[in-house]
């Protein structure tokens, strides 16, 4: 039988822009096409983490990011939780992501990260990452909501995308949404359309937390533990 870790393994090697065309200037971030290691990498890590078949209820941001999944392959984690945390090498430099630093106090205040993975599975509205070049020639990130024309691009593929991911064993009475402005917009409108959720619990976005609400981070990583262990 397959473990739930070899569904999400698939799913990642078959992970392939397939919507619409994206609009000038675009670029599709895919660290499974672009990076070997990200693919050795998400074989330790879910093989570490996922080597069962228990159903897990899914966690989604917006979209991979540069520095973290977007370079690891795995969801909100940088190069320096990678090995911290989870024991699991990176070779090259040790980049840095508030949004993962937040996100593994979450998972040490619940129990570490085999008590916290045991229960979730970590993904993004669009699991495919977006950046762009400003006028100064520096690259950074995009979100798929950042533009109508980028929204409308991708929606066929983000469908496609939390049907694969269902599949994998999620729990669909409720999923769980980093960010509660225009991710959870979004994520309503898709699940209203498309019945993919009983309901949609939103979070304030960690990078949100890290960059604004520092001084009561403790408030927020609570307000997480309460609302996960409520669905345990």
């Amino acid at each position: 039988m397959e473990t739930f870790a070899d569904k999400v393994l698939s799913f990642n090697r078959s992970l392939v822009y397939t919507g619409g065309p994206l609009p000038q200037g675009i670029r599709i971030l895919n660290p499974f096409q672009e990076s070997p290691q990200a693919i050795s990498i998400a074989q330790q890590f879910y093989q570490k983490y996922y080597h069962d078949t228990n159903k897990r209820h899914i966690i989604v941001g917006i979209n991979p990011g540069r520095f973290g999944g977007g370079i690891t392959g795995i969801p909100f984690t940088d190069p320096k939780r990678l090995e911290k945390e989870c024991g699991i090498r990176y070779e090259g430099s040790s980049a840095h992501e508030l949004s993962s630093v937040y996100v593994y106090d979450v998972l040490n205040a619940f129990g570490g990260a085999a008590a916290f993975y045991k229960h979730f599975y970590i993904s993004s509205v669009c699991p495919l990452g977006f950046t762009t070049v400003d006028a100064k020639g520096k690259e950074k990130n995009y979100n798929y909501y950042d533009s109508k024309e980028l929204t409308q691009a991708v929606y066929p593929f983000i469908v496609d995308s939390f049907k694969k991911q269902i599949e994998l064993g999620i729990h669909t009475d409720v999923a769980f949404c980093f960010g509660n402005g225009k991710n959870e917009a979004f994520l309503c409108k898709l699940n209203a359309e498309y019945g993919f959720f009983g309901r949609i619990v939103a979070l304030e976005h960690p990078r949100f937390i890290m960059q604004y609400k520092l001084p009561a981070k403790q408030f927020y990583i609570d307000k997480y533990l309460d609302a996960f262990r409520s669905e345990l």
